[in-house]
């Protein structure tokens, strides 16, 4: 079914790609170029959400796993830097060697909380430190060449886990269940008033009309929604739902402890956002993660968090500046 189902996902993200390209302005000639390259990340992004596709990695051996991880990180890399003229071999082995750390951590370590959380410290720092900013050479000013390198950071940090690793109870995938729909939406509501009081009272952000057309407007909320959903969503809420608060509320041996431990780390996290130390978003963050942590555990899927997470930078960046 997947594989009739590519050509339909293909031609999404081509769209997305398209309208994203015309917002910007960036030239149709450099979308061409670059569009194999997002294609491939996009496909190999897709097979992390395909469960019998990750149940067939488990029959090969980890080190076996561990070096096609490897491979898959950096194609992507190789069909971008080659298409325009912006190949290193320097940044080739960057790429390998982040993504080898990643995906040979639990060949190498036992699966033990001191090797967990040096992972999470490793992933968490590579984004921090905005290493495949200088990786990824950009073409086009306003094509962010580095998101492949972000998205290929992801991919294999959450395969390391669910493939290698084998970690339980995360609800790992990127369609929700109509029960996940709901309890995402419910607490997105719950933490709408909180949050807006919050904000207001710290003096962050401006509200604002969509700046959009009407016409334009939906066509942004949902690329932003989706984008959102399937991107930062699931990756943040995968490592800080799906693992971390899990760890820390069976290392605490408190529910209420974890959530509460859980939420104020990823504030923390935020305070690198556009400027540090952005503290008025690092403490919107942390509560807005209580209710996503909430949503994680009434759930029992990071899929439900994913939902209130998108649903929270949709509304911040169409309705606040």
């Amino acid at each position: 079914m997947i594989f009739w189902a590519l050509p339909l996902f293909w031609l999404a993200c081509t769209t997305a790609g398209y309208v994203f390209a015309r917002q910007q302005g960036i030239p149709t000639s450099v979308v061409l170029a670059a569009l194999p390259a997002f294609l491939l990340e996009a496909t190999l992004f897709l097979a992390l959400g395909v469960e019998g596709w990750r149940k067939r990695l488990e029959t090969v051996r980890p080190a076996g796993v561990a070096a096609l991880l490897v491979l898959a990180a950096i194609a992507p890399y190789c069909a971008a830097s080659l298409a325009f003229g912006s190949f290193h071999w320097q940044s080739l082995a960057a790429i390998a060697l982040l993504a080898g750390l990643v995906s040979f951590w639990y060949v190498v370590l036992p699966q033990r909380p001191a090797a967990d959380l040096l992972l999470l410290a490793l992933m968490a720092a590579v984004v921090l430190t905005k290493v495949f900013a200088s990786l990824y050479v950009r073409p086009n000013p306003k094509l962010p060449l580095e998101a492949l390198g972000q998205a290929m950071w992801i991919r294999t940090g959450a395969f390391a886990l669910l493939s290698v690793r084998r970690v339980q109870g995360v609800g790992f995938g990127f369609w929700p269940s109509a029960r996940e729909w709901k309890i995402g939406a419910v607490f997105f509501l719950l933490m709408l008033p909180v949050v807006a009081a919050l904000a207001w009272w710290i003096g962050y952000g401006k509200f604002h009309p969509p700046e959009a057309s009407w016409i334009r407007t939906p066509v942004i909320v949902l690329l932003t929604f989706f984008g959102g959903l399937w991107v930062l969503a699931l990756g943040e809420e995968f490592f800080f739902r799906g693992l971390l608060q899990q760890w820390m509320t069976g290392w605490l041996r408190n529910q209420w402890a974890g959530l509460i431990a859980t939420s104020l780390l990823f504030g923390s996290v935020h305070l690198w956002y556009r400027a540090f130390p952005n503290w008025r978003f690092a403490v919107l963050a942390a509560v807005a993660g209580l209710f996503y942590g909430l949503a994680f555990r009434q759930a029992g899927s990071i899929r439900a968090s994913m939902v209130t997470h998108a649903l929270t930078i949709t509304t911040v960046r169409v309705f606040f500046s």
